[in-house]
C-alpha cells in the first residue's frame, strides 16, 4: 500500500479544459439537430370556381423551396377527400402550417370553425392570389374572410404595377429594396382592415385607371397565436416560374426570382423561423425632429378627417383618409366638393405632397382665397393655369412638374398678400405679390386670416403629409 501522500492521481484520458467546452458543443448540437428538424406544411389546390393555371406551378415551386431551405417538407390536398382527411383535427396535428394556393370557392374543409381555431391556437396560415376568392361573397363577410382580413372584390385588365414596400425588414420584404415591380392580375380587396394588419406591398393608386387611393397588395398579422400572411400576386405562371423559356413571359427572371423569395419568406415568418414586426403601423401623422423645432405642425392627422369640413355641407362627401394619404375620388358623372380646414392661418409657410392622376385638375388654396394649381401638365407650356402657377396671376419660372403617379412636394410661404413657392425643390415663385383672390376663392376678405382650401370639385386628387407653421 501507498502512504496516503504517495497515493497516485489517475489523469482523465482528456484535460478538463477540453471536456467541458466537448459537452457544451454536444449537446448544442443535439439542440440544433432538434431545432433543424423541417416543418411540416400542407398545401391546399382545391378550386371550387375559377382554376387557375399556374396552380401545378405553385406546388411545385412552394415544395422545391421547401427542399432547397431545408425549411419545410410538404404534402397536398388537390381533391375534395383528400382534404377532407387532411384538415380535421387529428390530421391538422401534424401540420405547423397551411398554404392556400390559389384556392377558390367555399372548400369542403372537414370543419371550417375548427380549422381557423387552429390557427387561432398559434398556427400559420398562407394564401396567394385567389386564396382570398374563398369563403367570400357571404353577409355578413365569413370568418374566413375575417381571419385572412378581406376578400377579393373585382380585377380590371392585367397590368404592369409598382407596390410600395411597407416595411423592408419583414421576412418577405427585405430582398425587394424600396419597390417591387410586376406584371400581374391585381386585385381590388373588400373588407381590407387597415388597422388590423401589418403592411407589406401597396398602391396608392388604382391599378389600371392610376386613380389615387389605397390598394392593398400583401400584408401580415397576428390572428390570436396564429401568424397570417397574404400575397395578392401570384395570377400568372411567369411570376412563379423562372424559367427563361417560359411562354408568354412578362416578368422578367428576376421578378420570379424576387417573387419566390417574397413567398419563401412569407411562408417562413408564418412558421416562426423568422421574425418580423405584425402590429399595424401606426399611420398618425408625424414630424421631423427639425420641423418640431421649427414650430410646424401636422394640419392632417393621417387617419381621419377631423380637422376638416366640407366646403358645401350639402356636396358628395367624396374624401377620406387612406393608408397616411387624404383622397379625393368622385363618382362618374357627378362632382366632387372642396375640403376647408377648420383652422384659420395669416402668415404662414405649408409644406405637402400630392398625387394626381392623368388629366387631373385640382389645387391648394392658401387663406381659401389663393391658389396654388394642381394640373396634369408636365411638359407642355408654363401659363398661371399650370402646374404650380398662382392661378390667374402668375406662370411658374421653371417647368419643374413630375408626371402623373408621381409624389410631388410643395413649400409656399405667404407674408402679407406676398407669396413663395417651391415645387419638386425648385423656386418657382419669390415673393410674388397677389392683390386679388384668384378665383374659386371662399371670400374676397383678402386681409384676413383663412383656412387652407383643397379644391376637389374638379378631378380625383390626393395630399399627404400636410404641415404648417404660422408665423
Amino acid at each position: 500500500m501507498f502512504p496516503p501522500a504517495m497515493i497516485p492521481t489517475l489523469k482523465p484520458r482528456f484535460p478538463r479544459n477540453l471536456l467541458q467546452p466537448l459537452a457544451l458543443s454536444l449537446a448544442l448540437g443535439l439542440a440544433v439537430s432538434a431545432s433543424a428538424a423541417p416543418k411540416k406544411v400542407l398545401v391546399v389546390t382545391v378550386t371550387k370556381g375559377f382554376r387557375h393555371s399556374s396552380i401545378p406551378t405553385a406546388e411545385r415551386v412552394i415544395k422545391d423551396l421547401g427542399d432547397k431551405s431545408g425549411d419545410f417538407t410538404v404534402d397536398y390536398a388537390r381533391t375534395d377527400e383528400e382534404l377532407g382527411q387532411k384538415t380535421t383535427a387529428a390530421a391538422l396535428a401534424g401540420v405547423d402550417a397551411v398554404i392556400f394556393a390559389n384556392t377558390t370557392g367555399d372548400l369542403p374543409l372537414a370543419n371550417v370553425d375548427e380549422f381557423l381555431k387552429w390557427v387561432e391556437a398559434g398556427h400559420g396560415f398562407v394564401g396567394m392570389h385567389s386564396a382570398t376568392d374563398t369563403f367570400r361573397g357571404h353577409k355578413p363577410l365569413s370568418p374566413f374572410t375575417a381571419m385572412i382580413n378581406g376578400e377579393f372584390l373585382t380585377h380590371g385588365s392585367q397590368a404592369a404595377v409598382e407596390a410600395f414596400n411597407s416595411d423592408p425588414t419583414f421576412p418577405s420584404n427585405r430582398h425587394l429594396g424600396s419597390s417591387f415591380k410586376v406584371y400581374d392580375e391585381i386585385y381590388i380587396i373588400n373588407g381590407y382592415q387597415r388597422k388590423a394588419a401589418h403592411a407589406l406591398l401597396d398602391l396608392d393608386q388604382h391599378p389600371n385607371t392610376r386613380l389615387p387611393g389605397h390598394y392593398p397588395i400583401c400584408w401580415a398579422r397576428l390572428y390570436g397565436q396564429g401568424r397570417v400572411w397574404y400575397t395578392s400576386l401570384g395570377h400568372r405562371e411567369d411570376m412563379w416560374d423562372t424559367d427563361p423559356a417560359l411562354k408568354d413571359r412578362r416578368n422578367s427572371v428576376e421578378i420570379s426570382q424576387n417573387y419566390q423569395k417574397h413567398i419563401l419568406g412569407g411562408i417562413r415568418w408564418a412558421l416562426a423561423l423568422e421574425k418580423g414586426d405584425a402590429t399595424p403601423q401606426n399611420l398618425a401623422a408625424k414630424l421631423s425632429p427639425d420641423e418640431a423645432s421649427q414650430g410646424f405642425r401636422p394640419l392632417f392627422d393621417g387617419e381621419t378627417l377631423s380637422g376638416w369640413k366640407l366646403r358645401n355641407a350639402a356636396g358628395i362627401s367624396t374624401w377620406s383618409a387612406q393608408n397616411g394619404m387624404l383622397v379625393n375620388e368622385i363618382p362618374k358623372d357627378q362632382h366632387g366638393t372642396d375640403l376647408v380646414s377648420d383652422a384659420k392661418f395669416q402668415d404662414f409657410t405649408v409644406r405637402y405632397e400630392y398625387l394626381v392622376p392623368k388629366g387631373a385638375n385640382s389645387g391648394f388654396y392658401l387663406r381659401g382665397r389663393y391658389e396654388i394649381q394642381i394640373l396634369d401638365d408636365a411638359g407642355a407650356p408654363l401659363s398661371p393655369g399650370s402646374n404650380g402657377g398662382l392661378y390667374s396671376v402668375k406662370a411658374p419660372s421653371q417647368a419643374v412638374s413630375k408626371p402623373t403617379g408621381e409624389w410631388q412636394q410643395v413649400e409656399a410661404t405667404i407674408h402679407g398678400n406676398k407669396i413663395t413657392v417651391t415645387l419638386n425643390g425648385t423656386k418657382i415663385h419669390d415673393n410674388v405679390e397677389v392683390t386679388h383672390g384668384t378665383g374659386g376663392q371662399l371670400d374676397n376678405n383678402l386681409d384676413q386670416p383663412g383656412p387652407i382650401l383643397l379644391q376637389g370639385d374638379h378631378g380625383a386628387v390626393a395630399f399627404r403629409n400636410i404641415r404648417i407653421k404660422a408665423m
